[in-house]
């Protein structure tokens, strides 16, 4: 069995997937959407319509890239203001025209340079929580490598989290938190174990709906199986009312930490 810091180095590795991979790979026929329609389009959050085989859904990935120039590029996956806002637009949009939303998360945190302090950083992440709690459409997060604070909160307010076996989900990163707590960042894996990060951790504590596995490694079985549990997580979902959607969503979260898991 992994250690909690083992499995924090595998979320992290430059070999695995990105959100793109998975949009590329699950879906089908994606037209890429840019923008905020305030101030600029922000490459570490891909975003746009999709097809899964014939269903219609929007799709929202932050996307860490995988040479050096392309993770320079996405910003190593750190969204901007302006990121988080795309993504609430197409959610906006998704409402409109009725389509479930799909995001995958993997991201050590939302930028937290001058300037995306200065352009609402915080407050494009708490706009995305509120937002999102009260969507009339199906709502599903993936966290495929890192989840970081509220950067990946931002995008995984769903009616159901899933986490890929070797993701991690946790408010702050190990090394940042032993350098906190013991001013000593070599204690980072302890850390990691006294954060509960790991996908079983956040099972255990009801955090999360289900915890996927990687197949051993094999990516075309992976992207093949997630398309079909998508598929049948939305099926699930339309028995249910726009209101009921909303308000299943919100009660998740409300009961979340009120319950011991049994």
């Amino acid at each position: 069995m992994k250690t909690a810091y083992e499995i924090v180095t595998a979320a992290r590795s430059k070999d695995r997937q990105t959100g793109f991979d998975f949009i590329e790979h699950v879906f089908k026929g994606f037209i890429e959407l840019h923008g905020d329609r305030r101030f600029a389009d922000d490459p570490s959050i891909v975003a746009g319509l999709a097809y899964l085989d014939d269903l219609p859904m929007t799709v929202i990935a932050t996307e860490k890239g995988r040479d050096t120039k392309n993770r320079i590029k996405r910003n190593f996956g750190m969204a901007n203001p302006e990121g988080y806002r795309k993504a609430l637009r197409l959610m906006k949009q998704a409402e409109k025209f009725s389509r479930p939303i799909v995001c995958f998360v993997d991201t050590s945190g939302a930028f937290p340079g001058i300037g995306a302090e200065e352009r609402g950083q915080g407050q494009a992440i708490a706009e995305n929580i509120s937002e999102m709690m009260m969507l009339k459409v199906p709502v599903l997060s993936i966290l495929i490598g890192e989840g970081g604070s509220g950067g990946a909160l931002a995008l995984a307010v769903a009616n159901e989290v899933w986490m890929l076996e070797n993701a991690i989900y946790s408010v702050i990163a190990p090394e940042s938190c032993a350098n906190i707590l013991w001013r000593d960042t070599e204690k980072a894996a302890e850390a990691a174990e006294s954060l509960k990060l790991t996908a079983d951790d956040a099972y255990g504590l009801g955090v999360v709906e289900r915890i996927i596995s990687e197949k051993g490694g094999d990516t075309e079985r992976l992207f093949a199986s997630l398309a079909s549990d998508i598929r049948s997580w939305y099926l699930k979902t339309q028995g249910l009312t726009p209101e009921e959607l909303a308000q299943a969503r919100y009660s998740r979260f409300r009961n979340i930490g009120t319950q011991k898991s049994v």
